[in-house]
């Protein structure tokens, strides 16, 4: 009986052990950060990083004139400690999902106020607190980003939140608002 006890209590160990390795697995599209940060303001974005893979991007995998996450998996997330301007708007500090209308000639920047959304199934326009247009630019012939990347290039109280994936490149300014005595 003791050892037909010993034996169970093995298995069901084992069984742990093999049930908990699921669970490690890494992400496909690994999550990833882009920071900054001027005085006392932070900007911290968080996003899946997906690959290219020889897939095409634009228009196909991520299709024009509609909603995307910008990323994959989670909708991407982008929080701010304390108010900044983006391209010229105010936004007040605070998280904010980050979604895109991406489009040959444009893209759409939308800054939502719903939060945890996995993609952009369950998007709602009603909760968009910032939206604004800007142009695309292309990377040179020779040269493709493989991973999704969002950086964030600063100078001082100003930065550009640059989108980078295959040949594409979306740019849009931030200014790190003062803070009034």
């Amino acid at each position: 009986m003791k050892n037909l006890l010993i034996v169970s209590i093995l298995s069901l160990n084992s069984l742990t052990l093999i049930f908990a390795q699921d669970v490690t697995k890494p992400r496909v599209s690994p999550l990833a950060l882009a920071t900054a940060h001027y005085k006392n303001t932070y900007i911290k974005i968080t996003y899946g990083q997906p690959q290219k893979n020889d897939r095409e991007i634009f228009d196909h995998l991520v299709p024009f004139e509609k909603v995307w996450r910008t990323g994959a998996n989670e909708a991407t997330e982008i929080t701010v400690t304390n108010d900044i301007l983006v391209s010229g708007n105010t936004l007040k500090a605070g998280t904010y999902s980050l979604f895109t209308i991406p489009d040959k000639e444009k893209w759409t920047i939308i800054f939502n106020s719903d939060l945890g959304l996995w993609g952009s199934y369950n998007y709602n326009p009603k909760m968009d607190v910032l939206r604004f247009d800007v142009p695309v630019k292309s990377t040179s012939e020779n040269i493709a980003c493989e991973l999704f990347t969002i950086r964030i290039d600063q100078k001082t109280d100003t930065a550009e939140i640059v989108l980078l994936w295959d040949k594409t490149t979306v740019s849009f300014p931030v200014h790190f608002i003062e803070p009034k005595p």
